[in-house]
């Protein structure tokens, strides 16, 4: 099996670090801080919105099992790419909605479906997801990693990450993992 990585950022990590870790094909699943300029940030100064990084997630998987082009349609499914630097009442710029690519096949890829999602009025208003090709990946606290799992009952995943995940689930149920 040779695996592929993305990283994308659409928000909150630990909703997309949830929903991703049930989708079949998907492998490896890590939050953590892209595109922004300053080196070793930590979740504090991410928050700031001082660093420029955005919180996303970095996601090995199966190309035999999960096109590139599906995992974005999940992507675009579980997040609002239409909010600049927003995401609910996440506000700021660690929050925007980003795909960070790895090569230019996944660039042209990312292309044809932030088209294909443009021009299927699924949005009401036009995408302002970033594409731009990935730099460097920094790896989030421990204390971020599997926040979800470890966590469900706090408010935050109960308002939050849960409907995420349940609206996955129903929309993909035949994507789930066994």
């Amino acid at each position: 099996m040779s695996e592929e990585v993305a990283t994308l950022g659409g928000g909150c990590f630990w909703c997309l670090e949830a929903v991703f870790k049930e989708l079949r094909g998907v492998t490896w699943v890590m939050s953590g801080y892209a595109a922004g300029q300053v080196p070793n940030p930590t979740y504090k100064a991410v928050c700031s919105g001082t660093t420029g990084h955005a919180e996303v997630v970095q996601v090995k998987f199966d190309p035999a099992e999960l096109s590139y082009a599906d995992l974005l349609r999940v992507f675009f499914t579980i997040h609002d790419p239409t909010t600049p630097n927003r995401q609910g009442n996440d506000i700021g710029t660690q929050y925007r909605s980003i795909i960070l690519t790895h090569s230019d096949a996944q660039k042209a890829t990312a292309e044809a479906v932030m088209k294909e999602i443009a021009d299927s009025g699924i949005w009401r208003n036009k995408l302002v997801t970033q594409l731009e090709p990935i730099t460097t990946f920094y790896e989030a606290e421990e204390d971020h990693h599997d926040y979800f799992a470890r966590n469900p009952w706090t408010g935050y995943c109960q308002v939050v990450v849960a409907p995420k995940v349940s609206k996955f689930r129903k929309q993909f149920t035949d994507r789930l993992k066994k």
